[in-house]
């Protein structure tokens, strides 16, 4: 049975799956979460409901999923390799431009309230999102680690992920501006690589 219900959910092409994931946050960004519809989003993309709820499992998935996606490079740090934090962190914030970060801002925001008054959307984020998100700083972390960088004891090694999320979400809140390249930038060198004894 596993192995059939594999098969149904590989059906869709990666550009038709971009595609898919292109449509729900257009849909998202016009709407927002709680009056998105899979019939909206059959109908912008012309599928199916069937397709997708035998590809998604459902509205969560489907749209933690779609914003996973946006991430530039889909997965963050999958490729980035740079032999420094500093330069990985760097790299990582660099992928996206200022225009971009002030529409995943935007995005995010909106999608708060929704994550935290649906119960189904918040397990779809932590199982999408903040958890793969999550490891692949414990990653870029312990390979800072093996080379020396950071001590594996540094306290401050579990809030990595807190640090970052917070700068972005505090930009807009504290300085009514959006995030930048160049306010991360400057934020991972004063804050985060001194909390980890990088200078």
């Amino acid at each position: 049975m596993t192995e059939v219900a594999t098969a149904r959910r590989s059906r869709i092409t990666p550009e038709r799956e971009a595609e898919l994931y292109g449509a729900v946050l257009d849909l998202l960004r016009e709407v927002g979460y709680d009056a998105l519809t899979m019939d909206a989003v059959a109908a912008r993309t012309k599928s199916s409901k069937a397709t997708l709820y035998r590809q998604w499992g459902g509205k969560a998935e489907l749209v933690a999923k779609a914003v996973r996606s946006n991430k530039p490079g889909g997965m963050g740090f999958a490729d980035i390799d740079t032999g420094s934090l500093r330069g990985d962190l760097h790299a990582l914030t660099l992928r996206s431009d200022d225009c971009e970060m002030e529409q995943n801002s935007a995005l995010m925001r909106g999608l708060a309230m929704a994550v935290h008054s649906n119960p189904e959307l918040l397990k779809a984020f932590k199982e999408f999102l903040v958890e793969p998100e999550m490891a692949e700083f414990r990653r870029v972390l312990q390979r800072a680690v093996d080379r020396g960088e950071v001590r594996a004891d540094n306290p401050a090694i579990p809030y990595m992920m807190h640090m970052m999320l917070g700068a972005f979400a505090a930009r807009t809140m504290i300085d009514e501006l959006p995030p930048t390249q160049a306010f991360l930038t400057s934020y991972i060198d004063a804050v985060v690589l001194p909390a980890f004894g990088i200078e």
